[in-house]
């Protein structure tokens, strides 16, 4: 399998970017988000998974291993194919797309050109856990620099504990709001505990 490709961008287009390895052009199917990362790069590195069926052998590629992980949890659900999770991830962010799964915003999901009333559904029950298991950093944390790492640490390990990541962002929150600025990252955690 190819992994990832490396080289001049011959060609881009908001849907597809051939890219030039050594004299070899892959064209591989990108969403808006990959386009709009690259989209003023003239060379760079392109993610990839083939998609093989029985018409057809397409290459996607992705900006980063992040969306290329959220592209095969989509596809792993049934009635979901490469060219929906394409569009899901052209229509909205990969962390809009895991915010809106793990707190089960179905309407949202909905708006997403392809994606009807059950699909939503299906993606929110079948991914759900899965990606609120994984370290994804939601715009809802506030502050910036040591101050939002702390808060996100914490939330990233009350879910490691077990803890579903809506739960324990509303205990982190509520932590910090105790606890001040001034609080350290074991600090928070253990008083998010005690709100749980």
């Amino acid at each position: 399998m190819i992994a990832f490709v490396r080289g001049h961008f011959a060609v881009k287009t908001p849907a597809r970017i051939v890219v030039d390895v050594n004299g070899v052009g892959y064209d591989l199917q990108v969403s808006l988000n990959t386009y709009t990362s690259v989209g003023s790069k003239e060379s760079g590195q392109l993610f990839t998974y083939l998609h093989i069926t029985e018409n057809a052998q397409t290459l996607y590629g992705f900006a980063d291993t992040a969306e290329k992980e959220l592209f095969l949890q989509l596809i792993s659900v049934s009635g979901v194919g490469a060219s929906t999770a394409r569009m899901m991830l052209s229509g909205m962010k990969p962390e809009e797309i895991t915010r809106a799964i793990v707190q089960g915003n179905t309407r949202q999901l909905e708006s997403i050109k392809g994606i009807g009333k059950k699909s939503a559904e299906r993606l929110v029950v079948e991914l759900r856990d899965k990606l609120g298991k994984q370290s994804v950093t939601f715009s809802q944390e506030t502050g910036t620099g040591a101050a939002a790492d702390t808060g996100t640490d914490a939330v990233n390990a009350l879910v490691a504990l077990g803890i579903a990541r809506p739960a324990a962002e509303q205990a982190v929150k509520k932590a910090r709001t105790q606890a001040g600025d001034e609080g350290s990252l074991e600090d928070i955690i253990k008083t998010a505990l005690k709100n749980i």
